[in-house]
């Protein structure tokens, strides 16, 4: 998959803007705060038509403005698309491909591939469990649209019982046989969801210790583990455990909801005993493995986005990185950075195609 041409209007700071792309490695340079990340950010909105910033759709139009579009043009190795995303301030985002609006975001996901490699990846060491669970849903729903329809109805159903169990607390009454109309629907999504989830985490732990060996340099042994409440038990047997529990609590206690990833470096914690370099070593690792589970499974070859990673690595490590997925053929790749010369100097190390891009306020 390769993105040819990005047109923004009325995107954070940009007013307009157009980029032709090389189809290999294309960088974005400028001083801070001049919206290079944002660049990158459209780029993430054209593959899951989100913010990888986790900003709300209607902050991202410019200030000022009722607006933003974004629209690229995509080969797919038979043909152009053309994706277009447009934010209207008082209405509803659309989303089209080649001018045919989707009747679901879900059936968008999937269709161009991505994986981010950030500062902001520190967050899925250091925050809750409910930060891996997205990391988790959003690799696997890029590569099984039947996971991402589970995923979607397994949180309606959560959504839709811990009302009536807020319902029951605030009427002071409670009725089992209606509290079980929502526990069939939870046991067959969430099944569904932890076997998937279970079989993808398995299949990523060797390629993410691979990965680490060749990026660190380390003898560490890394790990990842899942942790699921539907380990312990079935989930019917579960929700009928926890039925007086989720009355008091006022919602459902027990279930996918509350799964986890567990990060290790030589059986402990990473977030406790990692290095700065060893976490960011096992992260770079961890999008690697994505990176290659995706292609895999899809046939697709992901577009890989990094962004203000020469902040974070040392140069050398920078200059491993992309010589490794030009090696592994990962495809296009997408650089922001603030300075100029370090970036020509790591791209004309590679000897690759490549295209440098002026940000400015």
């Amino acid at each position: 998959m390769i993105i040819q041409k990005l047109h923004l209007i009325n995107f954070k700071n940009h007013p307009e803007k157009t980029f032709e792309f090389s189809p290999q490695i294309n960088c974005f340079v400028g001083n801070n705060g001049v919206g290079k990340t944002n660049v990158v950010d459209a780029l993430h909105y054209l593959s899951v038509a989100k913010s990888f910033l986790g900003n709300t759709d209607i902050n991202n139009i410019k200030s000022g403005e009722d607006f933003f579009t974004i629209e690229g043009e995509i080969y797919d190795g038979e043909k152009q698309n053309i994706i277009k995303i447009q934010m209207p301030k008082e209405a509803k985002k659309i989303i089209k491909k080649n001018d045919k609006s989707y009747d679901r975001l879900a059936d968008h996901i999937g269709f161009l591939p991505s994986v981010i490699i950030s500062p902001y990846d520190s967050n899925l060491i250091s925050d809750s469990g409910e930060s891996r669970r997205r990391f988790l849903d959003a690799m696997i729903s890029q590569t099984d649209a039947d996971y991402l329809f589970n995923l979607i109805q397994y949180q309606k159903t959560v959504q839709q019982r811990n009302a009536l169990l807020k319902s029951f607390a605030k009427n002071r009454y409670f009725d089992a046989e209606n509290l079980e109309i929502y526990n069939e629907p939870l046991i067959k999504f969430g099944t569904r969801i932890f076997e998937k989830r279970q079989q993808f985490t398995d299949s990523i732990v060797p390629l993410i210790q691979n990965y680490y060996e060749i990026i660190s340099n380390g003898n560490e042994k890394v790990s990842v583990n899942y942790h699921s409440d539907l380990q312990e038990d079935s989930f019917e047997n579960l929700l009928h455990h926890t039925s007086e529990k989720d009355r008091m609590l006022t919602y459902t206690s027990k279930g996918i909801h509350k799964d986890d990833l567990i990060f290790e470096m030589n059986g402990n914690s990473l977030k406790k005993i990692g290095s700065q370099g060893q976490q960011k070593s096992f992260l770079i690792a961890l999008k690697l493995s994505q990176m290659n589970r995706i292609k895999e499974l899809t046939g697709k070859t992901p577009v890989l986005l990094l962004d203000d990673i020469f902040d974070k690595l040392d140069d050398t490590r920078v200059s491993q990185l992309i010589e490794l997925v030009n090696q592994e053929h990962f495809g296009q790749i997408f650089i922001t950075d603030t300075n100029r010369e370090r970036t020509e100097k790591v791209v004309k190390k590679i000897n690759e195609e490549s295209r440098i891009f002026e940000i400015e306020p």
